[in-house]
């Protein structure tokens, strides 16, 4: 129900000195099926208020653009399996440690730039600097979603991509939207670690605030099915 946090976050939180609201938003399963722009109006237009800012994972939209491949259907080459041996594992998730993950990086960034990626990760890692693969590698790479048996299914055995132009679905969906309650827009990368802005209808620093409205993930990590939440600021 719309209005009710996910298990363990706080529908409220001050930020910055102001109280603010993040109300998640239950859906369906969305497929390749589903047009992104139909399924935020359907779901979202019940609940906004002039004012607000809605938020779409970049997964449904990645899905809903046919940017997601069942791990199995996914034929990792020799060097893939080579690479994705040496990437240092997290808890952040899977990554690229995985052939299959590692396989759809060099398809998306080319495999010069991953190749000259790791090579460069591998020289500054011996001098005790991390992360110089990703700033390489760039955005793509980094936004590639590997199968966790915490995602619903059947998105728990795909390898989901960065979707493409977050920025215009943003713009697409404030459109859409406009006829139930002007309100902006942001298509985000949000997990229990942080997050990124990949998309948005609003100004550089009103993306860095909405990053650390969300900092602890309010729409949850695994089968809450909540894809979507509003960002409403309120009197204290």
């Amino acid at each position: 129900m719309a209005g009710e946090p996910n298990e363990g976050k706080a529908l409220d939180v001050d930020v910055a000195g102001q109280r603010v609201r993040r109300i998640p938003i239950k859906t369906h399963v969305v497929t390749t099926d589903d047009d992104i722009v139909e399924v935020v109006t359907r779901y979202a237009s019940p609940v906004i208020e002039p004012g607000d800012l809605l938020f779409v994972t970049e997964k449904i939209v990645a899905i809903a653009q046919g940017r997601s491949y069942a791990v199995d259907s996914i034929e990792a080459r020799p060097l893939a399996h080579w690479l994705s041996r040496r990437v240092t594992k997290t808890s952040h998730g899977i990554g690229l440690g995985i052939p299959e993950t590692m396989e759809m990086a060099l398809r998306e960034c080319g495999t010069a730039r991953i190749v000259f990626a790791a090579g460069v990760a591998a020289v500054t890692k011996a001098l005790g600097r991390r992360g110089d693969f990703y700033r390489i590698a760039g955005s793509k790479a980094r936004g590639i979603d590997g199968p966790t048996s915490g995602t619903i299914p059947p998105y728990n055995t795909q390898v989901v991509l960065v979707p493409e132009r977050p920025r215009q679905v943003a713009r697409d969906l404030q459109e859409a939207l406009a006829t139930v309650a002007p309100v902006d827009v942001a298509v985000v990368d949000i997990n229990d670690f942080g997050g990124n802005i990949l998309g948005s209808t609003l100004d550089a620093a009103g993306e860095r605030r909405l990053v650390s409205i969300l900092a602890d993930n309010p729409l949850g990590q695994g089968h809450q099915s909540t894809p979507l939440g509003v960002v409403r600021f309120v009197s204290a």
